[in-house]
Parts: C-alpha cells; sequence; structure tokens
C-alpha cells in the first residue's frame, strides 16, 4: 500500500493560512514566525504561496526535492514553490491551459530568486533530448545576461532587478519547451549618470573591471580602479557575497550558450566601456563653445567609430528644425552636461533593448505552430523610500495594476469553483483599487495624462506647473493629497513639502517628489546626438539610433516614457487575463539582509499591503477547505468500519457514508461535483484528531501481530537448526565408525596382497633355475619384470619427448607397445588439460578481458568483414591519442565528465566536395564526441540512448555508420555528416548532427 503524506501531517504551525483558528493579524504574523523559525520558508493561502526570504541557502532545492514534488497533488505535501511550479506545469500540459506565475513583493523579497526557481524546476521536469536540452539551456541562461545589465545592488537587496521581466515559455504538445519571449519594462536608466548612496551602479560595469582579462581592458581603454570613473559609486563598490569578476566568467559564458557571436559580446562591452568614457568627459565655459577632456573624449570616439569633431559640435550645439527652417543654438555648460548625460542614458538603455532582443532571436520557437504557454513575471516590488521621484511613481503604478488583477483574478477563480460544483457563493466586501488606477491612468485628467499634456503644452513648463495643474484637478480625490491642493486639511500638514504631492496607494501613502518629472517623462535627446550616432562605424550603433538616418527625418515628437509604460502595462495586463494565474507573494522578513531575524512591524506591513489577510478571508468566506472525493476517503477512510480498509463504490458514496459514520453537522460540509467542501477549520482539525487516534490504535494492532510474528518466526528458527545440528552430529558420528572399518579392512588387504606377492616370488624362483655357465638374479628375466621394464622405457621415453607446452600444439609421442593404447590415449588428455592450465594461469585481468573482447569481436565480425582477419593480433588499445597524458589535450581532458573508453583521430568528410577534416572521436559509457584536432574543443557530444544503429561495410575498409533516433518525431535523413579515420581507416556518420 503506497503510504501518502499531506501538508496536515507534522505541520509546523498551520501550512495554509486558511485553517488559521481563530483569523487575526497578529495570528497570522504569528504562524508565519514560527514558520520561519523551523526553516518553513512557504506558506499557503489556498493556491497562492507566501514566500519569506530567508536570505541563506537552504536545502530544500536540491534534485531529491523536485523528484519528490513531481506529478504530486498540490496539498499532497508541505508547501513549497515547486508544488505551484509542478500544478501550473502539469495543467499546461495535461489540460491544454495556458498559465502564468504572478511574483510580487517589495524589493529584496526574493522576487527574482522564485522565478529562477520556476524556470529551473520546469526545465527539471519536462522532457529530455539533445534539442530540448538546448532551449532549456539558453532560456535559464538568459537570466545571468538580463541580470548583469539590468539589476543592481540598493540599500535593500544586492541583487535588485531594475526593471520588469515578463517571459513567455512556449511548449509543444507533448509539454516539452521549444522556445520563449522575454518582454521588459522600464529601465531605470537614471542610475547610469547617478546612483543613490549606498547603491550601486549595474552590475556589468563592475563585472567587466573586476573580470576582464588585461588584453581586453586594453582593447577597451579601461583601467580596473572604479575610482577612476564618474558614474560609478565608490562607498559600495565592493559587495560582500558578491564575486563580481567569477560573475563576469558565468555572463561570458550564459551569452555563449543563448547564442551571441563573439563580435557580438565584443561590441556589447565596446558600448559599455563607452558609457563609462562618457561620464569621464568634462565640459569648460570658454569663449563660444565647450571645452572637453580630450582623452576620455577621444578614446570614446575610437570605440565608437565616430569623428570627434561630430561629436564635439553635437556637445555644443543643438539644431531645432521648425518646418523648413534650421535654427542652431549654443549649449551651456549645464546643458551639455544634460546632453551628455541623455546620451549616456539613452546608448545603456538601447544597449538592454537590443540584448533583449537578440537573446528572443536565440529563444524563440522555430515552429509557426500554437504553443502551450507559460508566463513568468518578475517585476520590480512596491517602492516607499525617502526621496520618491518619477520612477517609484511608474513602479507603484504597476504595482497598482497587479494588484487589481490579483484581486479580480483570486475573487473570478473562487466564484467559478463555487459554481462549476453547484456551491452556494455569499459576496464579501473588500476594497478594489481601481479607483487608485483610475487616478494615475484617465485618459482625461489621470495624472500621466495631465504629465503629458504638460510636457506638450507650448509656453513655459516647469514641475511646478504640473503641480499647480495637478492640485487644480485632483484635489477632491480621496486618495490624492497636496499642501497646495484647495482641500484645506492639508494646508498644516508639515510632513507634505511644498513640492511634493501624496497617494494613498493600497500599500500605503507615498510621497513624490515632483522634481524631475518632466525631464524623465520626455526622455528628450538631442536630434544632433542622434545624428552623430548614426554616422559611427560602430557594428551596433547605427541599429541603437535610426532616427539619427538623415533620408528619415521626423519632426513628430517621440511619446512620452509615461506614455509607452501605460501602454506596455495595458498589453501585459491583457496578456495576463488570457491564462490561468498562479500567484507567489514574497515576503522580506528583515531589512538588513540578515537570515534568523523577523521583524514583526515590517512583515506585518507587507501583509497589508499585499492584501494577504483580506485573501484568506475572501477565501473563507464560503468554505475554509476543499478536496477531491478520493484523496479525502483515502485518508479518513479508517474512521469508518464500512469504508475501511477497502472501499468497493463510488468515491463520492464512500465520503457520505463516511461523513454521516462520523456524525458531521451538516451545516459545516457540503458536496460538489468533484470536490468535498468544509466549511470551518475546526471541523478539518476534529477530523484530523480522530484520524490521528485512529492511527495510533492501528499501529498498536500492528505492532501487536508483528511481535506475534516475529517470535514464531525466531522459535521456527530455533526448531529447524536443531533438526539439522542434531542431523549432522549423527552423520559425524556415523562417518567416524564408517572410517574406522574401512581402515581396519584395509590392513587385512594389504596383509594378504604381501603375502601373494612373497609366495609369488619363491614360486618364480624355483622355476626358473640358474642358466648354465653363469648366473642370474633371481625373477630378473621373468614376465613380470620385462613388463616392469617395458614400462620403465617408456615412461623415461615420454619425459624425453614431451611435445611443447603450446595449447594448440596437436604432436604427442608414438606409442611403442599395443598394450599401451589406453594408458597412452588418457595421458595424452592429462598432458593437454595440465598445459592448458599452465597457460591460463599466466593470464592476467587484463589479458582476460582483452581475449574476452576479441571473442565478442569475433563473433560480430567473422566472415563477414574482409579486413577483420588482419586485425585479429592488433591488440586493443581503448585510448590511442593518450588525452589524459598528452598536454596538447589537457583542455579536452579537463572538459571530460567521464572516463574515456576511446580516443582516437578521425575525419570529418564532407559530403559536397569529399574533403576531410581532422576531428578527434571520443568514447564514453554515456556520450560519443567529436572535437577539434587542434584546439581540442568540444565540437558535438551525442548522448549514446540516442543511437539507433551501427552499420558496417563488409569490404575490406574501415567505414561504420551510427545512426540517431528520430527527433520531434520526425525522421533525420536529410542530413548527414560522413568521417574517416586516419590511422585505422575508420569511418562513420552522423545522421542530424552539426555542421562541425
Amino acid at each position: 500500500m503506497e503510504v501518502k503524506t499531506s501538508l496536515l501531517d507534522n505541520m509546523i504551525g498551520v501550512g495554509d493560512m486558511v485553517l488559521l483558528e481563530p483569523l487575526t493579524e497578529d495570528s497570522f504574523i504569528e504562524n508565519l514566525r514560527n514558520r520561519f523559525d523551523h526553516n518553513e520558508i512557504y506558506t499557503y493561502i489556498g493556491s497562492v504561496v507566501i514566500s519569506m526570504n530567508p536570505y541563506r541557502s537552504l536545502p530544500i532545492f536540491t534534485p531529491e526535492k523536485v523528484e519528490e514534488y513531481r506529478n504530486r497533488n498540490f496539498y499532497e505535501l508541505s508547501p513549497h514553490i515547486y508544488a505551484l511550479a509542478d500544478e501550473a506545469y502539469r495543467s499546461l500540459r495535461d489540460q491544454d491551459k495556458d498559465q502564468c506565475i504572478l511574483i510580487t513583493g517589495e524589493s529584496g523579497a526574493g522576487k527574482t530568486e522564485a522565478s529562477k526557481l520556476v524556470m529551473s524546476y520546469v526545465a527539471a521536469v519536462c522532457g529530455k533530448g539533445q534539442e530540448v536540452n538546448k532551449v532549456k539551456e539558453q532560456l535559464l541562461q538568459s537570466n545571468p545576461v538580463l541580470e548583469a545589465f539590468g539589476n543592481a545592488k540598493t540599500v535593500r537587496n544586492d541583487n535588485s532587478s531594475r526593471f520588469g521581466k515578463y517571459m513567455d515559455i512556449e511548449f509543444d504538445f507533448k509539454g516539452d519547451p521549444v522556445g520563449g519571449v522575454i518582454s521588459n519594462y522600464l529601465l531605470e536608466k537614471s542610475r547610469v549618470v547617478k546612483q543613490p548612496r549606498g547603491e550601486r551602479n549595474f552590475h556589468i560595469f563592475y563585472q567587466l573591471l573586476s573580470g576582464a582579462s588585461d588584453d581586453t581592458l586594453r582593447k577597451l581603454k579601461l583601467d580596473r580602479d572604479f575610482s577612476k570613473y564618474n558614474y560609478l559609486s565608490l562607498d559600495s563598490a565592493n559587495v560582500n557575497g558578491l564575486d563580481d569578476a567569477a560573475n563576469f566568467r558565468t555572463v561570458r559564458n550564459a551569452m555563449q550558450i543563448v547564442g551571441f557571436m563573439e563580435d557580438e559580446v565584443q561590441s556589447v562591452l565596446e558600448l559599455v566601456a563607452a558609457v563609462l568614457k562618457l561620464g569621464n568627459i568634462e565640459f569648460k565655459p570658454e569663449s563660444r563653445s565647450n571645452g572637453y577632456d580630450e582623452s576620455h573624449l577621444k578614446e570614446m570616439c575610437e570605440l565608437l567609430g565616430i569623428e570627434q569633431s561630430v561629436l564635439e559640435r553635437a556637445f555644443s550645439y543643438r539644431t531645432v528644425e521648425a518646418k523648413l527652417e534650421k535654427v542652431s543654438t549654443t549649449l551651456n555648460v549645464s546643458q551639455a552636461y544634460y546632453a551628455r548625460d541623455a546620451l549616456a542614458k539613452n546608448l545603456y538603455s538601447r544597449l538592454f533593448s537590443w540584448l533583449v532582443t537578440r537573446i528572443n532571436e536565440s529563444i524563440k520557437a522555430q515552429s509557426k505552430t500554437r504553443h502551450k504557454v507559460m508566463g513568468v513575471l518578475d517585476i520590480y516590488g512596491f517602492e516607499i523610500f525617502e526621496d520618491n521621484s518619477f520612477e517609484q511613481f511608474i513602479i507603484n503604478y504597476c504595482n497598482e495594476k497587479l494588484q487589481q488583477i490579483f484581486i479580480e483574478l483570486t475573487l473570478r477563480e473562487e466564484q467559478e469553483e463555487y459554481i462549476r460544483e453547484d456551491i452556494e457563493w455569499t459576496n464579501i466586501e473588500y476594497f478594489n483599487n481601481a479607483v487608485i488606477c483610475d487616478l494615475i491612468e484617465n485618459n482625461q485628467n489621470g495624472i500621466l495624462a495631465m504629465l503629458d499634456e504638460e510636457c506638450l503644452r507650448p509656453g513655459t513648463v516647469t514641475d511646478i506647473t504640473f503641480l499647480d495643474k495637478l492640485n487644480t484637478v485632483c484635489a477632491e480625490h480621496q486618495h490624492f493629497e497636496s499642501r497646495l491642493s484647495k482641500n484645506s486639511k492639508f494646508l498644516t500638514d508639515h510632513s507634505l513639502p511644498h513640492s511634493c504631492f501624496r497617494i494613498q496607494h493600497y500599500a500605503g501613502k507615498v510621497l513624490y517628489r515632483v522634481e524631475g518629472f518632466m525631464d524623465k517623462n520626455n526622455d528628450l535627446l538631442y536630434r544632433d546626438l542622434s545624428q552623430a550616432m548614426y554616422k559611427a562605424n560602430h557594428k551596433l550603433i547605427k541599429q541603437l539610433f535610426p532616427e539619427g538616418n538623415p533620408a528619415k527625418v521626423n519632426l513628430k515628437r517621440p511619446p512620452t516614457a509615461g506614455f509607452q509604460f501605460k501602454h506596455s502595462v495595458g498589453t501585459l495586463m491583457r496578456n495576463l487575463q488570457t491564462k490561468n494565474p498562479n500567484y507567489i507573494r514574497c515576503v522580506k522578513p528583515n531589512d538588513k539582509k540578515a537570515p534568523r531575524i523577523f521583524t514583526d512591524s515590517l512583515v506585518r506591513h507587507q501583509v497589508a499591503y499585499l492584501g494577504l489577510m483580506e485573501n484568506v478571508r475572501v477565501r473563507r468566506a464560503g468554505y475554509a477547505y476543499r478536496q477531491a472525493y478520493e484523496p479525502c476517503l483515502e485518508r479518513y477512510k479508517m474512521l469508518c468500519k464500512q469504508t475501511w480498509p477497502h472501499w468497493k463504490g463510488p468515491t463520492r458514496e464512500g465520503v457520505e457514508v463516511l461523513m454521516a459514520d462520523l456524525q458531521v453537522s451538516t451545516e459545516e460540509f457540503a458536496y460538489g461535483n468533484s470536490k468535498i467542501f468544509i466549511r470551518n477549520p475546526r471541523t478539518l482539525f476534529s477530523l484530523e484528531e480522530k484520524r490521528r487516534g485512529c492511527l495510533e490504535n492501528l499501529a498498536a494492532l500492528i505492532q501487536k501481530i508483528y511481535r506475534g510474528w516475529k517470535c514464531r518466526t525466531h522459535f521456527l528458527l530455533l526448531k529447524r537448526s536443531q533438526v539439522v545440528v542434531a542431523a549432522w552430529y549423527r552423520r559425524y558420528a556415523a562417518r567416524k565408525i564408517l572410517r574406522e572399518l574401512k581402515h581396519q579392512k584395509r590392513c587385512e588387504e594389504a596383509a594378504t596382497t604381501i603375502a601373494a606377492y612373497w609366495h609369488g616370488t619363491q614360486v618364480l624362483t624355483q622355476q626358473h633355475p640358474l642358466d648354465q655357465g653363469g648366473t642370474t638374479t633371481p625373477g630378473t628375466d621373468t614376465p613380470s619384470c620385462r613388463l616392469f621394464n617395458n614400462m620403465q622405457k617408456y615412461f623415461l621415453g615420454l619425459k624425453r619427448d614431451l611435445p611443447s607446452m603450446s595449447p594448440i600444439g596437436g604432436s604427442w609421442p608414438t606409442r611403442p607397445y599395443r598394450f599401451l593404447d589406453t594408458a597412452h590415449t588418457e595421458l595424452r588428455s592429462i598432458f593437454h588439460h595440465w598445459r592448458c592450465k599452465k597457460y591460463r594461469s599466466r593470464f592476467t585481468d587484463e589479458r582476460k578481458a582483452v581475449f574476452e573482447e576479441k571473442l565478442q569481436a569475433s563473433e560480430i565480425f567473422k566472415d563477414k568483414k574482409a579486413l577483420y582477419p588482419s586485425s585479429v593480433g592488433q591488440p586493443f588499445r581503448g585510448d590511442y591519442l593518450e588525452i589524459s597524458k598528452n598536454p596538447k589535450y589537457q583542455k579536452l581532458s579537463s572538459a571530460m565528465d567521464e572516463k574515456v573508453l576511446l580516443a582516437d583521430m578521425v575525419n570529418k568528410i564532407n559530403r559536397a566536395n569529399g574533403k576531410g577534416t581532422a576531428r578527434i572521436f571520443l568514447l564514453t559509457k554515456n556520450n560519443f564526441v567529436l572535437a577539434d584536432q587542434k584546439t581540442g574543443q568540444v565540437k558535438a557530444s551525442v548522448p549514446l540512448p540516442d543511437l539507433a544503429s551501427i552499420s558496417v561495410s563488409t569490404q575490406n575498409d574501415g567505414f561504420f555508420a551510427l545512426k540517431l533516433k528520430e527527433v520531434g518525431g520526425t525522421p533525420c535523413t536529410t542530413r548527414e555528416i560522413l568521417i574517416g579515420c586516419g590511422c585505422r581507416s575508420t569511418c562513420w556518420s552522423l545522421s542530424c548532427g552539426e555542421n562541425n
């Protein structure tokens, strides 16, 4: 009988908050604390997962854990993020339902790590195969690249995502990944030129300076010293626990796996270096134009392939086009610095967008058929800083939209389940943050609409005029607060400065400083700079600045940053609403980023603004707990004699019999179409208590039966042992008596024999008297003596003329007398077996293995291959190249994780022209590998399970072919690579192999 566990077994605290009794905010926080203290970082609210950041590694993400949660019911095991990932993946694979996983929470709560865990779990449980593994690896390796260019160290998080990421992973009908699409939202590009105190710029700058080789830095004209670059803050340049040099190597390797060419990687690094150089350009006031730091400007122009004079003019003048007129104005020093920083921000932001596009080209699905989709959303969390600007306003707006969709989809999912199960549903009151979303995004009088209107309005516009407009239009809004608004209740609020406004978000009140709102929303880059960058000879620059093309001058004002973000968020929301949602709500336990510290006030604030208590109440509005009939009956069937140990009828009827026998009030539960719904958690805990008591009784019964069985088994064993001992003793005593009798009989027979020979000698002596004239020894000429002499001559001759010790020798001396026929044949057989034994005794285990291999080869190739007879005498060596000893192949030897069984040099034959290219062929227990002869780099690696058959020619050559299995259901018969070996004439072909 299979033993299944449940989240109710060995539960620390309450694994599902829906079952918490009593349900208060204090008990909610205390339950989280209790589980966190026992390293239980995951807790459920129904199907929603609460994830507490442990700020340390825990042994709960091992391959064994993956297998434990694979294909298991959601509530079958203790809460884990793997359970949610498995539920989403199986729903997508088996029910053809597109899924999305929404990961939300504050900065530092562990959202990025949660998204990695979801992706790694899905990659582990889906199908295998060379192409599938390649797609999985590319999807996983896109993370290090995007994190390097889009993440930074902040005061709250050492690896904070400073952009929003949504990845759609596409699967085929079998549930194997075939590709993906990444969407990015609002990179915080202002961080490129300025970082708050205690924070860093994007990781890639520090990784490049720390991890790049000296030769690479020399080509990029960079120095390892962070202090030499104005765009890099020094107070947090080095972060404990972050190895920038090792991370740079990881990023380079990830870019190679994703599909970046070496020249593309070099181009990207050149643009990163150019941004650093931009920050070092300084401007000094002169008569009519700006002075420059010549060295940095020159080096930057050399990196990007721009004429220095072109960039100098772009930093000195601004050209404004109006219809058919062009007006050039000279930039002062502050305007030149603004232009420099605007160029740096745009250059880095466009480079990041190009990286996302380039990754999408590599990981996109090749086929055009419809695929199943799982979306993973990892987006910046709600932010409330001391100084909140345009970026925080946009980020919090996005979180408002996510909260809105969370409320709508949660309630909709709950209501749909009750309707689907024919259970009566009772509506409850809840806070709908649609009013806040409308305040921000309304097309007529929303804050974003008014900001765009101010940016486009002619005349003098500033951040203060924008605030004045907000004070006029939004003064009466219940979620808007301003010191200068018409609402007099804020006039004396000294916590609200004159240049700020405050919004009552679902997560709390946030104070926004309007300074910089206009510039950041406009996001303007002078056309002169765009045109200057378009003139660059660099490979990527023309792609990043297409508006700089003089032939395609567009006088239309580009859309504002707020408009673009609002449009992309709307697209994201529509995408999410078409999928089945799965939620992970991330909570950080403390602000110190330290393990084992739980700050009540911080957690309480996050619980409030994430709406977790509200989510529990919604879940408990009707019935707190629901379970399918089959697992419910399996869990509680021992509580009723009619259902124990087996119920033969339908599972629903069995549950009905069980509940009736337990006399549970009918008001406490309801029967759905496929589930039983339990209203109050106390009812469930009562069932659990009865089950626990029943299990104790069953355990005592099992122990009693086991102890009786064990004692009886031991007694029977002793009894059988006594019988065996007695039998062996009787046998020993009988044999002893027999030996004594035989010894006595042999003595009698020996005496009789000696007497007979003695009497016989006497008789022979009397029958053969002495010859005339001489004497003779008695008995020397008798037939017995002649027989003895002949036998002696035969044995001495046999000793002198023994044949060779070779087991295949056929010679044997002839016998001199016919009466020796039988003895002669027996001696020949005995000698042959003896010399064979002597020959075998000289064999070592290694030589035995060689001859066994030769024997197997004989069974395969004898009389079938013309080349075979000439190879019989050649011993097998296996590693003909000695790659483990040869320093030339040191790199290749270190790359192999397994023991090499066969290593030889082969030729790759081009089927177009018949020419060959030298390759190293390696065979291990699990793979066969092709590597480059000169560099030792692995060119192809094919698992042996993918091998279908081996074909060998019958001629006097060394050709053989390895045929691979079908890939993706399509026979691989259109591409083959012929390989021929050099010294051993071994030739073979790979079906569906890469051209390497």
